[in-house]
């Protein structure tokens, strides 16, 4: 009689999760769509551009999601009443029709059902994926933030100018302009290694997740040092290079690090250098020697 009564629980509980699956991939694999397409062939606003690290965080996130499944089901069910005022708010944002709104919706609804079905705990859960989801989700942060970035164009400008003089090349820098052999280079916002900042903080907190680095303070913060650390100075030598490629008329090589593969292969090399950077933290930090207090308490 109890196994009668289980199976079909069982299935109203599968029949509901699977109506809101497909309810979720109705309404938001266009949007998913749009925003790839974008990612994948520049085709999306500049600004939009730099959250394209979703390309490899949202498929990381859906993982990450996958994995807590069964701590998800047992979880008891528990709604939060916040949950279902998200969910209002979601709902509001998506039918609003302005892309911004529709855009932010799609983390409001996915933390409303978390709230609604498991509450605080489901949250809790799911948090880390939430975080990867909001962090790819392209809004206008970056339009808000370029006109804060002229001492960081001022600053790459000019030691990409200093670096120049080093190797003979006649070079005046004024302001974040470039002039060398009759030419100009503009160190624009969008050239400034904003997109490539953000990328690389996104990148380091998927590394520190994945190696399980993250529960160490020390190693979280010395990786995302290093990834400012490596993102501007990676973006000072590509500005060097295209101004001297510019500069002396090889148009060729100019526009393959500038807007061809070469500059997706230059930004992968700098993110493989993250990788690098984290096993050498690792080494670094676990090598260290240990205190008799943190002795004491491992025994």
């Amino acid at each position: 009689m109890q196994l009668g009564q289980k199976i079909p629980i069982a299935i109203d509980r599968h029949l509901w999760d699977g109506a809101i699956a497909a309810l979720l991939i109705i309404l938001y694999a266009p949007l998913l769509i749009h925003w790839y397409d974008g990612w994948l062939n520049k085709s999306i606003s500049i600004e939009h551009e730099y959250f394209s690290h979703g390309l490899i965080g949202l498929p990381f996130a859906a993982y990450i999601a996958w994995t807590h499944r069964q701590q998800w089901q047992a979880i008891p069910d528990k709604s939060n009443y916040i949950g279902l005022g998200l969910l209002a708010v979601g709902g509001v944002f998506y039918l609003s029709g302005q892309s911004e709104l529709v855009n932010i919706s799609f983390p409001t609804v996915l933390a409303g059902l978390c709230l609604w079905f498991k509450g605080i705990p489901g949250l809790r859960l799911q948090s880390f994926p939430l975080l990867l989801v909001i962090l790819a989700t392209p809004t206008a942060f970056p339009y808000l933030i370029e006109p804060y970035a002229l001492p960081l164009q001022r600053f790459i400008a000019g030691v990409a100018g200093f670096l120049l003089i080093q190797f003979g090349i006649d070079v005046n820098v004024v302001g974040i302009n470039l002039f060398v052999g009759g030419r100009i280079v503009e160190v624009a916002p969008h050239c400034a290694g904003l997109k490539m900042l953000f990328t690389s903080l996104y990148v380091s907190l998927m590394l520190l997740y994945w190696s399980g680095a993250w529960i160490s303070r020390q190693k979280t913060t010395l990786l995302l040092i290093g990834a400012v650390l490596v993102s501007v100075i990676g973006n000072i030598i590509r500005n060097t290079l295209l101004t001297f490629f510019h500069g002396t008329g090889m148009d060729g090589a100019f526009h393959w690090l500038h807007e061809s593969w070469g500059g997706d292969l230059y930004s992968a090399g700098m993110l493989g250098m993250l990788v690098i950077l984290l096993k050498v933290i690792e080494r670094s930090v676990d090598a260290e020697p240990q205190t008799p207090d943190s002795v004491s308490e491992g025994d």
